[in-house]
């Protein structure tokens, strides 16, 4: 959920509309998703092989809510919701946009690095 709400959200502050913002967002963090779930349902289904029933049922229900998250939420309904609520989407009230922090993960491309003094005798 990370990966898509923060690449959407990156797309849709760089000025794209909210759906080419869904678009591009879902697109470039789809292969990371299919991927995490593939390795976490293989992982699950490895408790197949368990003696005991209780993990064998914990290893079938843990795959199958990865791959029902993975397919039918993150990629349906995650993006359908999105569409429909539209530019709401990033509607903060005023009063929480005081309390909470200002946290930007992006870095700005035209800001040059810092540069710091080099202790004596260093060298680049």
């Amino acid at each position: 959920e990370v990966f898509i709400l923060s690449r959407i959200r990156e797309e849709y502050h760089r000025g794209h509309s909210n759906i080419d913002s869904i678009v591009e967002g879902l697109g470039a963090t789809a292969g990371v998703i299919t991927a995490a779930a593939l390795i976490m349902i293989s992982v699950f289904v490895g408790f197949v092989a368990s003696d005991d029933p209780v993990v064998k049922m914990m290893g079938v229900g843990l795959a199958t809510a990865v791959a029902v998250d993975a397919t039918i939420v993150r990629m349906v309904l995650v993006p359908s919701t999105m569409a429909l609520v539209g530019d709401a989407n990033w509607w903060l009230p005023r009063w929480l946009d005081r309390i909470l922090p200002h946290l930007d993960m992006e870095s700005d491309p035209d800001q040059q690095p810092l540069e710091l003094p080099l202790a004596e005798g260093a060298s680049r």
